[in-house]
């Protein structure tokens, strides 16, 4: 299954409280639920004035359609093509 990064800009996000980002997180996760079990959250980074989240699911478009559903911006979104770490270096 193709995994994507979802760019949202949300200004203040670095700033957001435990209980705000668990509101967020709440409300994905309802979304997810009510889409069934071909796309999935895996997790997200919380920067200064973005959140970068990882999902897998069948294609963009469904990506997408968790994002307006949510009322979640998706400024932009990558499919992954190749995951490196420090591994790949040996």
């Amino acid at each position: 299954m193709p995994k994507y990064v979802i760019e949202r800009e949300i200004p203040g996000a670095g700033k957001l409280t435990a209980e705000e980002l668990k509101g967020i997180s709440e409300a994905s996760c309802n979304v997810l639920r009510k889409m069934g079990s071909e796309i999935q959250w895996l997790h997200s980074y919380v920067a200064e004035d973005k959140i970068y989240c990882v999902y897998v699911a069948p294609n963009e478009e469904m990506v997408r359609e968790h994002a307006k559903l949510g009322g979640f911006p998706a400024n932009s979104v990558s499919r992954v093509s190749t995951i490196i770490d420090p591994v790949t270096a040996e």
